[in-house]
């Protein structure tokens, strides 16, 4: 059976998936992989306060070794669709490109991993192991009814996986260009100091906070979290707001309050993170009235270790681009940082220029190359 990528992509481009809507492209997924033998089932979640979610996992095999590829559906919204050139949701092929929102992010990488193991089972049969897909349509939303409990689900059932790829696109020039063998962590603070409101023109009847918040912020900017490590960048402190909530210039604000986001290294753990940003906060003004607080948080640093898995992809990228991969856990976050909880993940998928933007697109013969990619993997797994 010869299943393009291009023809998968476009029907799943032409579902207008925007999270939390499915529109059928779960359906797609499942027409596709149970057309040659793979066992698929939709499960459901649900948690208050969130949408519920419809997930699919797919599988063909038993034994081991299982290679899972694991991806999303849903997408993010295309915006004000009179700015595209062609419908977001249309799948328009031409000058060589595909066009549409989830063409790059992440559709087509879910189209070349399909249209890869279609053809592996067309020629080899069943594989010498299994391979199966962990597709959800909760990514690019609270990512809470999704991938997490997707993968919870399926080690109840006694499912285990001992490799996978995530199709995210993860290239930024051109096809071969990079492997994420990583993520950072996410660990965004919450910074409110307290003074005491008043007129400008008696400033010795008010506490102003503006002041002792800039000396924080500073203090939190000013020395490095870390140095980085072998494969991570040094962890990186953003002040994303600051805001006093006021309008007039004659008066003296009772409050100062402050959003920062940390991208952090496998040097630490969201606790550790926190205690580090406290103490820095607590030093920078000792006697100031604050609260800090940190939202929850599931994305912690993690680094698949350079071995034969990664080498094994690497050389099929190398392979069928001519360029050696750069590895790298660069980038924000993906579902990938649930996935390593499970087994060891890389991501490798098409040039991510064109991700969330008007115009999403990508040139077809990447998408088709990207299916000889993992085809490779694929041969040189099972062996």
């Amino acid at each position: 059976m010869t299943t393009s990528a291009l023809d998968i992509a476009r029907d799943l481009i032409r579902c207008a998936s925007v999270t939390p809507a499915d529109e059928g492209a779960l359906d797609v997924v499942q027409r596709y992989l149970s057309a040659v033998g793979f066992a698929c089932e939709r499960v459901t979640f649900s948690a208050p306060g969130t949408p519920d979610i419809d997930n699919l996992y797919a599988r063909i095999g038993t034994q081991a070794p299982c290679l899972m590829f694991a991806g999303h559906t849903d997408v993010v919204p295309p915006g004000d669709a009179a700015h595209w050139r062609f419908p977001p949701f249309s799948a328009e092929v031409t000058e060589g490109q595909l066009w549409g929102r989830g063409a790059v992010d992440m559709k087509g990488g879910l189209a070349a991993s399909m249209a890869a193991a279609i053809a592996h089972v067309a020629t080899h049969g069943t594989p010498k192991g299994s391979i199966a897909f962990l597709i959800t349509g909760d990514e690019e939303g609270p990512a809470v009814n999704g991938t997490v409990k997707l993968l919870d689900w399926a080690k109840a059932r006694g499912e285990t996986f001992d490799h996978c790829i995530l199709g995210e696109p993860t290239n930024p020039d051109a096809l071969g260009d990079m492997i994420k063998i990583g993520r950072r962590g996410s660990l965004t603070g919450r910074l409110t100091i307290h003074g005491k409101q008043g007129h400008v023109g008696y400033p010795h009847l008010a506490d102003n906070p503006v002041p002792r918040m800039v000396r924080v912020l500073a203090a939190l900017k000013a020395s490095p979290l870390d140095a980085g490590t072998a494969h991570f960048d040094a962890s990186n402190l953003e002040v994303t707001t600051v805001d006093v909530g006021n309008s007039a210039t004659n008066v003296i604000p009772g409050a100062a309050r402050a959003t920062f986001n940390i991208r952090f290294n496998d040097l630490w753990t969201p606790d550790t993170l926190a205690a580090e940003i406290a103490a820095r906060v607590r030093a920078a003004e000792p006697d100031a009235r604050l609260d800090l607080a940190f939202d929850p948080t599931n994305a912690v640093a993690f680094l698949t270790s350079p071995g034969p898995f990664v080498d094994l992809v690497t050389e099929a990228v190398a392979a069928e681009t001519g360029r050696r991969p750069v590895l790298s856990t660069t980038g924000g976050t993906s579902d990938a940082r649930f996935i390593q909880a499970h087994c060891p993940v890389v991501e490798f998928g098409l040039v991510g220029q064109t991700m969330h933007a008007v115009d999403e697109r990508t040139p077809v013969a990447d998408l088709e190359r990207l299916a000889l990619i993992y085809g490779r993997v694929l041969d040189a797994y099972f062996g």
